[in-house]
């Protein structure tokens, strides 16, 4: 795959012909639209398991959401009653808010898996304790959280968990961290860390823990034309840089990378105006023609061309996080294991939901390469049934980090009769971080 500069650039008839990116999802402010937030903070924990840097977080993602116009809520220190009660009002709020509202959830605390069940700790509930007893005790993110908001697949539903603890022993030690999930329609779930892979915090309550340092700053810092989807992928990069560079050792090898699941049309921008200034007429070309880009090369070599000749533009933020996105997919595509090709990203196969969820693959989103695959697979969107495409375009998704996407392969290789692939893609879903749920992993065995 080449990713130098663009070869063969469209021409003005065949970028008008072609339906853009920007098209396919909804992007800007909508006047009059709500902003809300709810924030909670659980410190208190059983020794030694409290969390003192948890009040910093909550008062700092309060404060930079305010900036943002959200209405926030914060709440602190909630027994399962009052944390339940918390997002069921909060819920009532969205819905009464209307179809376009933003909603974002904030959870700073402690996090653990049972069953392969995320659950969000109460206060006083002991992260050591028997999963068997967290399950009927704390919060379930799926089913308290994400299944109690308001369901708007043309709005936009953000979810951040950032669950980590203070002993980097344990972190180094557990592998116990989060589930990997699918998101809900028109909802993105921002996790501190990778799947399966437990977060460190400070013991300085004068500090901020890392993701959190990260959402705030890059909250405060980024251009109001950047989108929600392209902040988190922001926050997730100043992570692992600030993880990287961090002067203690033991901090640097823990490798905290946030996970994004994203299941979004809507791609609101960070500012709350929706008047904007006109851009210049390169200026716009340039960025017109990465939003017509569907192959991960051209959008490598587009945004390369914008950052070459606007280093301060309007949208060099996001070019950034489209090359950086489309970077990981040309390496996964390179890889010998996925057998897709050009071809497959041919932008007139379907229709706008596809373009849309096509554009997004092509900068690196692994859960829009396995929602392609099962429009490949259900012949859906304008798409003719290819099961040979389904499984290319799963195999990509592994490759960008799915580990439910790698699973249902091991399925479908176990079920026509392939072993060894069945156990290779059951082994790299787990390495993922994605443990199945327990009666469709014995229904298997």
């Amino acid at each position: 795959m080449s990713s130098g500069r663009v070869r063969n650039p469209i021409s003005r008839r065949q970028f008008l012909a072609l339906p853009l990116l920007a098209a396919a999802t909804r992007i800007g402010a909508v006047q009059g639209q709500q902003r809300l937030a709810l924030v909670i903070g659980n410190r208190s924990y059983p020794d030694p398991f409290d969390l003192p840097p948890i009040p910093k977080n909550v008062r700092d993602v309060a404060s930079a959401l305010e900036r943002r116009g959200f209405q926030v809520t914060t709440a602190a220190d909630l027994i399962t009653p009052a944390f339940l009660a918390a997002i069921r009002d909060f819920a009532e709020k969205v819905r009464a808010a209307g179809p376009t509202a933003l909603a974002l959830f904030f959870f700073s605390g402690h996090g653990v898996q049972a069953e392969a069940e995320n659950l969000l700790l109460s206060s006083g509930l002991n992260p050591a304790g028997k999963p068997r007893d967290l399950l009927g005790q704390a919060v379930r993110l799926r089913r308290d959280v994400l299944d109690a908001l308001p369901q708007r697949p043309e709005a936009l539903t953000m979810a951040v968990i950032d669950a980590c603890r203070t002993s980097i022993t344990s972190v180094v030690r557990d592998a116990d961290g989060l589930n990997q999930i699918e998101a809900p329609p028109g909802a993105l779930v921002a996790f501190a860390t990778g799947a399966g892979r437990p977060a460190i915090s400070p013991v300085d309550p004068a500090q901020n823990t890392f993701y959190t340092g990260s959402f705030v700053k890059v909250l405060n810092q980024a251009p109001d034309d950047v989108s929600f989807s392209d902040f988190f992928r922001m926050v997730k990069a100043d992570v692992t840089r600030t993880m990287e560079n961090h002067p203690v050792r033991a901090i640097r090898q823990i490798a905290q990378v946030p996970y994004i699941a994203e299941n979004t049309r809507s791609r609101m921008r960070l500012g709350l105006g929706t008047e904007t200034l006109p851009l210049a007429e390169d200026e716009q070309s340039a960025w017109n023609q990465i939003n017509a880009a569907y192959w991960p090369g051209d959008v490598i070599g587009r945004t390369d061309a914008y950052l070459r000749a606007f280093p301060d533009g309007r949208f060099a933020a996001s070019a950034v996080v489209a090359r950086d996105g489309a970077r990981e997919a040309a390496t996964a595509l390179n890889s010998r294991d996925v057998k897709l090709f050009r071809s497959a990203f041919a932008v007139e196969l379907g229709d706008d939901e596809y373009r849309g969820e096509l554009g997004k693959a092509a900068r690196g989103d692994k859960d829009a390469a396995a929602r392609i695959a099962r429009m490949y697979r259900n012949g859906a969107h304008r798409l003719a049934q290819d099961l040979k495409r389904w499984e290319g375009w799963l195999q990509f998704a592994v490759e960008l980090g799915n580990g439910i996407a790698s699973y249902e392969l091991a399925l479908h290789y176990r079920a026509t009769d392939q072993p060894h692939l069945a156990s290779r893609y059951e082994g790299r879903a787990r390495a993922l971080g994605f443990t199945p749920p327990p009666t469709l992993d014995n229904s298997r065995k």
